[in-house]
């Protein structure tokens, strides 16, 4: 798939100019990969008002010359920070003089001032680039790259949609394999072991399948337990394809389901529509929480809900925006999020249901095609 990593690049331009640095180191991989397409394990790249300059090591030579689209490579021989370090002092060798030679982005007569991710990066290697670039100030900066990322373009929701199709059809997998006996871990492996069959690059996340009494832990990962003879069975797994990942969660119970248990699944799945139908352009973040949170406190189960109801989903499986109580982030047309309540009840079982969602022009659209209603084997 084609994604358009100039347009990414020279808005990333713009928002440097626009806080009057002179350029922006990105050091988080996924950032990297979205702004020019470099998918190799070390890399950090440089972007101002010039064409971007890509940092990696010898390992990836031919692949940075093949995927890092509208870039000059950099092969370090040392450290990415030594090449970074040494690059700055070839464009910027004194305050107040112009870079030398075309393609760069240290244009400022003063002195240059490099943007740094500081969320992303390391007191350690903050310091390490500070010493050996002594003639550049550094400024610290969070989300420059990530607010970019928030919203998708027609190419990335199609690459997502198909991570969310192939990572539904999972499901399938799963439930012929739960039964009483079985370890979580084998149905853990089913569904990677599909995955890797329709082609998915990876899992978005280590697959969580919690039975009986764990499933009221909202991140219970496999264990060697068997599933009980009767309780609810949480599924949560996600696939990488061309990058992007998806997110999708399903409660089936084992047996035939008690009146308090399906009055509990009941609820959270009208939580999770309540707060689906709520996720649309303007509303905030917390409002979509809100929606969810309260249909379950109206339902007696409000204290049991002990996570928020969502969060973004693109090249990271989690990414903002994020959908918490306090979060007064507007939606906006072209966000992915996952809306996710659940209930969990200390030693009895829990329930969450998971859908991904793109905010549109007009709404929603639900991109995650399984069936919600309970599935008792």
């Amino acid at each position: 798939m084609e994604f358009d990593f100039r347009a990414r690049q020279r808005k990333i331009a713009a928002d440097v100019a626009e806080i009057g640095v002179t350029a922006l180191l990105v050091t988080h991989l996924p950032n990297v990969r979205y702004l020019c397409g470099f998918t190799g394990s070390n890399a950090a790249l440089v972007i101002g008002d010039g064409k971007p300059v890509l940092f990696t090591d010898g390992r990836y030579t031919t692949q940075a010359r093949e995927e890092a689209a509208n870039c000059r490579v950099v092969i370090a021989k040392g450290s990415l920070m030594e090449a970074v370090a040494r690059w700055l002092g070839d464009t910027q060798p004194a305050a107040g003089r112009r870079r030398a030679r075309p393609g760069r982005p240290m244009r400022a007569k003063g002195q240059a001032t490099l943007a740094i991710e500081a969320e992303r990066m390391s007191v350690a290697t903050r310091n390490a680039l500070q010493g050996l670039a002594k003639a550049v100030k550094l400024r610290e900066t969070a989300g420059i790259v990530e607010r970019r990322r928030m919203v998708k373009d027609a190419d990335e929701v199609a690459a997502i949609r198909r991570a969310v199709v192939l990572g539904a059809s999972l499901l399938e997998a799963a439930l012929k394999t739960i039964r009483p006996g079985v370890r979580e871990t084998e149905v853990a492996a089913e569904i990677e072991y599909a995955a890797r069959q329709a082609g998915a690059e990876g899992m978005s996340f280590e697959t969580i399948v919690a039975s009986g009494a764990r499933s009221a832990l909202p991140h219970g990962h496999a264990t060697e337990q068997p599933i009980p003879e009767r309780g609810f069975v949480v599924l949560d797994f996600g696939v990488i394809l061309a990058g992007y990942c998806s997110d999708m969660t399903r409660t089936v119970h084992v047996g035939r389901a008690s009146e308090e248990s399906r009055r509990l699944y009941q609820s959270v799945l009208e939580a999770q529509e309540s707060a689906s139908e709520a996720a649309r352009a303007g509303v905030t973040a917390g409002e979509v929480d809100r929606a969810a949170r309260a249909r379950l406190q109206q339902a007696g189960w409000g204290k049991f809900f002990t996570h928020s109801t969502g969060h973004g989903v693109g090249l990271e499986i989690h990414e903002a925006p994020r959908l918490a109580r306090a979060q007064s982030e507007p939606l906006q047309p072209g966000m992915v999020v996952t809306v996710e309540p659940g209930a969990y009840l200390p030693g009895r079982g829990g329930v969450r249901i998971e859908d991904m969602i793109v905010v549109t022009e007009m709404g929603r659209e639900v991109l995650t095609p399984a069936a919600k209603e309970l599935i008792e084997l």
